[in-house]
């Protein structure tokens, strides 16, 4: 049982990372937000997402995670970011 919850501190360190990475993702996608208002640019990029997600997927085949749930993940997470931008 110790080493059960010996996992679960670290999987809590882990999930402590991923939401602090998440919050800097958020930050940059807010500063392009901005740029873009003021450049009179969408906020939707079609394109970049498609780039985006295309290498996303690429490189969880490659450390051999599941590259269509970590592609769904991906969506919420540019959804997220799309949401700050508007």
């Amino acid at each position: 049982m110790e080493e059960i919850e010996k996992e679960r501190r670290e999987l809590d360190r882990i999930d402590d990372q991923i939401l602090n990475l998440l919050r800097q993702r958020v930050n940059v996608c807010k500063s392009i937000g901005e740029a873009k208002r003021l450049n009179g640019i969408p906020v939707l990029d079609v394109s970049r997402e498609e780039v985006l997600r295309k290498r996303i997927r690429a490189e969880s085949v490659e450390i051999g995670l599941d590259s269509e749930r970590v592609d769904a993940i991906y969506r919420d997470i540019i959804a997220l970011c799309k949401h700050v931008q508007t």
